[in-house]
């Protein structure tokens, strides 16, 4: 994301950054803008003007926690701000004008931090889930789970055809699995985001969503806007 409000300032990191193959590319004008698309889209990098109505951009990072930013570069024309942007935990510091080797150094630096964190993100989540059944303990692989209903006391795990009963809360399995890879579609229901075949609308205004082996699970009306997003369906 770029976060400007001179349109040609703007404009000159967007070229730049169009050169990347791999790089989607959002934009701010303002402070409060920027703290929007930070929360709603999550991106990996920042290049955050520091001078910007509405709020500055120490005052962005104060409002959405150092610990919650992305990767972030300051941009500004003033030097004096250094100090200020690296106390905030800022991957590096462009002074305006910059030349396209320092910026190409700022995006390095940038994107090694993002994918560090990216790491350290997945790092929090586990890999595989332990089901005990008659007498002995099986451990299930997360990578082989297609989706997780709840059965009275128990969540039932299926993977690979098959079905496995442990006892845990709903609640408590959706904060262990990963988010970029599940979904919680519905109170009883959490799916693989890649094993979603299509988003169905029932008679009577409810949603379901289909998997790839034909299986139909019910999705709340509450969480089919940001399924879709996620799906990146429109």
């Amino acid at each position: 994301m770029v976060a400007d409000d001179e349109p040609l300032a703007r404009q000159r990191i967007e070229d730049l950054l169009a050169r990347e193959k791999d790089v989607d590319i959002a934009t701010a004008s303002t402070g409060g803008e920027a703290i929007e698309r930070i929360r709603d889209g999550s991106p990996d990098i920042v290049f955050l003007d520091v001078q910007m109505p509405d709020r500055n951009g120490l005052e962005v990072v104060k409002e959405v926690g150092a610990e919650n930013m992305p990767a972030t570069v300051f941009v500004t024309a003033f030097s004096k701000f250094a100090l200020n942007a690296f106390d905030v935990a800022a991957v590096d510091y462009l002074v305006k004008p910059f030349d396209d080797d320092r910026f190409a150094e700022a995006l390095q630096r940038a994107r090694k931090r993002a994918v560090e964190r990216r790491r350290e993100a997945h790092s929090k989540y586990v890999d595989r889930i332990a089901v005990e059944s008659r007498g002995q303990t099986r451990v299930v692989p997360v990578a082989a789970i297609d989706y997780i209903t709840a059965s009275g006391p128990y969540a039932e795990l299926h993977a690979a055809g098959k079905v496995f009963a442990v006892r845990e809360r709903m609640q408590t399995l959706e904060e262990q699995l990963d988010p970029e890879l599940f979904f919680r579609v519905h109170r009883s229901a959490i799916v693989k985001l890649k094993r979603i075949d299509a988003l169905l609308h029932r008679p009577g205004g409810d949603y379901a969503v289909r998997l790839k082996d034909g299986t139909e699970l019910d999705l709340s009306r509450a969480r089919r806007e940001e399924l879709q997003q996620r799906l990146g369906i429109k």
